[in-house]
């Protein structure tokens, strides 16, 4: 169940990450809402898992699947480019986010 909760907190800040592009600088009220509500679910979800799971696996797993995440959003939604640095970049992180979890 931990880890059902790790994913929606990292869909919530995968969420609210893209909202705060989307507010250019907290200038645009409904995305700067989104924001602020995606991080909040994000962070209380985080704090429901670290009473389970130790901090180092759990931030890894988030904060790495959050990067993975946002950069496919930005890729396909804001067209974004990517180059052979930034696959290895992700390719780096999804090993090291296995090994984490599988050590």
């Amino acid at each position: 169940m931990v880890y059902v909760l790790i994913i929606i907190s990292v869909i919530c800040e995968v969420f609210a990450s893209s909202m705060l592009k989307l507010s250019y600088g907290f200038t645009r009220l409904l995305p700067s809402l989104g924001f602020a509500a995606g991080m909040g679910v994000a962070f209380y979800l985080l704090a429901l898992v670290l009473q389970t799971l130790p901090l180092g696996v759990v931030y890894a797993t988030w904060s790495g699947l959050g990067t993975i995440l946002t950069t496919c959003i930005g890729v396909f939604y804001f067209r974004e480019k990517m180059n052979k640095t930034n696959t290895l970049g992700i390719v780096c992180l999804v090993i090291g986010l296995l090994m984490m979890n599988l050590g």
